[in-house]
């Protein structure tokens, strides 16, 4: 669909001044979503939770201010298209407060460009809240998989199900049409009405897709383990490499409990399942995927946001009401950089706009929270073995420092609301006080002021420093049994 819209924009100039919204990222980072629409005059303004996979080109119309372009929380845009779709006025939340899509901060904008306030801060029964005044919507692109001649569709091979029908759904209540593209068409009759996701009623238009251009993820044509048509063996998942990945997920499995219910987040925090099996403890995780994923294994890399061994599928917003009212016991999320009162950022670096995807809505309604990084980055070199931790290289920038670019995470503001957050590295643990970071643990075979308080941009509360875990550091651990050993047992004799 979106080749076509390009192909048509490249031959009679139209359309032109599209404004686009989605509630995660379009793209593959290079030829994919977002590329097709990185035309001069073929877009005014982009709105969307991440930016993470839009591509260069579009990235550079963004830096160059020739594109106006808007950053929001991935869940807060996922129910907005509900709003939509039931005529509201808008969404009123909480989500947000504090970080750069506070309109007192950033506004959610990415440039100098994007100058209408698409969020508004308002009073509401004595509190402040976030507004997001609904859009008209003229168009929807959605995607499935069969289509039956009168236009229902499933979304049998997909991996998530998202928004899709309150997408279509929008533009429908906004006297827009819905366009939806497929794998193959099938007589009319012959789908399960249960298996159909979105009804004829709601679309108005059917494009049957060639395969390259209906992959199942940005790396995966298709996986039926994605979509729940089977289930893979956990021993088939290779073990980590013991290296600061590896230290770090299992530091930070030590503040799981059994049966929480847990999100990870991409990157280092989405080992902790792989030390779980290695463990044999996979079995005692609930773990969640803000894509509308509940338990399984998360996969990696082009695949994240669908899993292996998935039990439950649903749609994005319905998980965000669970998310947004508290639903999740922890969250495992990245750590890009930080600063002393605890403020985080994984959104922009040195001016480049990654987004926050669903980080703002997990964040603030999390009742605990475990951020997990390396120390520095760029270069960064460790060896782990016996126990001990030796810095081989040192990254070549700071994650600790003074002020973070952008605040992804209101550090200060969870303090005051005491949510538990800690900060988990491959040398040093920190929590969150109302007074600011304090330094909690380092490895042992580090030393504090050479390989810990020298690579800060800030001096961290130190009132009780211990020593990690060593077995944290050696090719063998046990401690994630060991510590839930008690707890096993007294449920098996229940």
């Amino acid at each position: 669909m979106l080749k076509g819209v390009e192909q048509t924009f490249l031959n009679t100039g139209h359309p032109r001044n599209v404004t686009t919204w989605a509630c995660g990222a379009m793209g593959n980072s290079k030829d994919a979503g977002m590329v097709h629409f990185a035309h001069p005059g073929m877009i005014k303004r982009t709105i969307a939770g991440h930016f993470g996979q839009t591509g260069a080109e579009m990235m550079k119309m963004v830096f160059a201010g020739e594109v106006e372009a808007y950053n929001f929380p991935q869940g807060s845009l996922s129910h907005l298209t509900r709003h939509i779709a039931s005529r509201s006025p808008g969404l009123l939340t909480k989500v947000g407060l504090g970080t750069f899509v506070d309109p007192r901060i950033e506004g959610g904008k990415l440039n100098s460009q994007s100058t209408e306030d698409l969020v508004k801060l308002v009073e509401f029964a004595g509190e402040e809240w976030l507004f997001y005044p609904c859009p008209k919507i003229d168009v929807a692109i959605i995607r499935g998989t069969l289509a039956d001649e009168n236009g229902n569709i499933t979304l049998d091979k997909e991996g998530v199900l998202l928004e899709q029908i309150n997408i279509a759904h929008a533009a429908k209540a906004c006297g827009g049409i819905v366009i939806a593209q497929v794998e193959r068409i099938v007589q009319a009759g012959s789908l399960h009405p249960k298996a159909v996701k979105i009804p004829g009623v709601s679309v108005d238009y059917v494009v049957v897709s060639q395969p390259e251009n209906h992959m199942q993820t940005i790396a995966t044509q298709f996986n039926p383990a994605f979509c729940g048509d089977v289930r893979v063996p956990l021993n088939s998942l290779e073990p980590m490499a013991l290296d600061e990945r590896k230290v770090i997920a299992r530091r930070t499995a030590m503040e799981l409990k059994p049966g929480a219910v847990t999100n990870l987040g991409i990157g280092i925090p989405a080992g902790v399942p792989s030390v779980a099996a290695e463990e044999g403890v996979s079995d005692q995780l609930t773990l969640s995927v803000e894509s509308g994923i509940t338990s399984g294994i998360p996969a990696q890399l082009g695949d994240f946001g669908v899993v292996y061994n998935a039990e439950a599928i649903i749609e994005q917003s319905l998980q965000f009401d669970f998310y947004d009212g508290g639903g999740l016991d922890a969250s495992f999320l990245g750590l890009a950089q930080a600063d002393n009162w605890g403020n985080v950022n994984v959104s922009k670096f040195n001016g480049r706009p990654v987004g926050c995807g669903g980080f703002v809505n997990i964040t603030r309604s999390t009742k605990k929270l475990v951020f997990c990084g390396t120390f520095t980055a760029g270069g960064l070199q460790v060896q782990a073995a016996d126990g001990q931790l030796t810095i081989v290289q040192e990254g070549k920038s700071r994650k600790f420092i003074e002020k973070v670019e952008q605040i992804t995470f209101n550090g200060h503001d969870a303090a005051l609301r005491q949510q538990e957050v800690l900060f988990v590295t491959e040398r040093a643990v920190f929590q969150l006080t109302t007074e600011g970071l304090e330094l909690t643990e380092i490895a042992p075979g580090v030393d504090l002021e050479r390989d810990v308080l020298a690579h800060m941009g800030f001096k961290p509360i130190m009132k009780n420093v211990k020593t990690m875990d060593a077995g944290l550091f050696s090719a063998q651990w046990g401690g994630w049994r060991r510590r839930w050993r008690p707890r096993l047992c007294s449920c098996s004799r229940v």
